[in-house]
């Protein structure tokens, strides 16, 4: 299979691993957001134009559109109700990594997939910054973790790796028919304690489909009721560094491999 993703020069051999900011960086900084097309951008603090940063592209739960924050009318391109991916981006890690939140808008993207909005996300991207090809994450929220299993596992050469926060694993969906570039996929299944115990039959159901495939899966399991905490955004930015970086999680995690 061919690659969808754009072709581009490396960038030399300034790889190293990113630095989380330290609190006061964190107090002080302005998350750097802005629109690239009808997308949303996060620039990291400090951002060096030499280095090939990894990406992150943000699925937020679909059933939350909104109105952009300070928009007028229902001309500008809306975003998630509940999402921000600058305040969200900044419990994650300011320096680290590239950012960016797909958007569908109005008449001009009708008929235009999700996984088509997220290559033409992609090729925005990286015309403007520095991208590591390789290093590229898909991470869900809710209903949009579903849809990150889903397009990760349908171009399971194009991602380094996805990860979910609250959304179910598509059981019915026969995604692992790449199943050879699907066992080199990186998948992390971050899940709310209270779901596990209302959907057991389901989540038994997912590690038994990856355990006989031979898939990677770590879940992890945390308290409360919300899938954006600070300590599911710390693991999420630990959890990818450790991919990037070619380290064991140092996190306890349940695994199906």
């Amino acid at each position: 299979m061919s690659s969808r993703l754009p072709k581009r020069t490396p960038r030399g051999s300034r790889q190293r691993r990113r630095v989380a900011a330290g609190p006061e960086a964190f107090q002080q900084a302005h998350h750097a957001c802005d629109w690239l097309g009808d997308d949303r951008l996060f620039t990291p603090l400090g951002h060096e134009p030499g280095y090939d940063y990894p990406l992150l592209i943000w699925l937020p739960n679909l059933t939350d559109a909104c109105d952009a924050a300070g928009a007028s009318d229902s001309s500008e391109a809306p975003i998630r109700r509940g999402f921000d991916l600058g305040r969200v981006m900044k419990q994650v890690s300011l320096r680290n990594f590239v950012a960016v939140q797909p958007v569908l808008s109005g008449d001009k993207d009708r008929g235009l997939s999700l996984d088509e909005a997220v290559w033409r996300t992609i090729e925005r991207v990286s015309d403007r910054i520095a991208i590591h090809q390789r290093r590229i994450f898909l991470v869900g929220h809710q209903a949009g973790g579903s849809d990150a299993f889903r397009i990760a596992c349908r171009h399971p050469r194009e991602f380094a790796g996805v990860i979910s926060l609250g959304g179910a694993f598509p059981l019915d969906e026969a995604l692992f028919s790449q199943l050879a570039d699907v066992r080199r996929l990186s998948m992390l299944f971050c899940c709310q304690r209270e779901n596990v115990l209302a959907q057991a039959a389901q989540t038994d159901r997912m590690l038994r489909l990856f355990h006989a495939a031979g898939a990677s899966l770590a879940m992890r399991i945390y308290p409360g009721d919300n899938d954006l905490s600070r300590s599911v955004l710390v693991d999420v930015n630990r959890w990818i560094m450790d991919e990037v970086c070619g380290t064991p999680a140092a996190v306890h995690s349940l695994s199906a491999s």
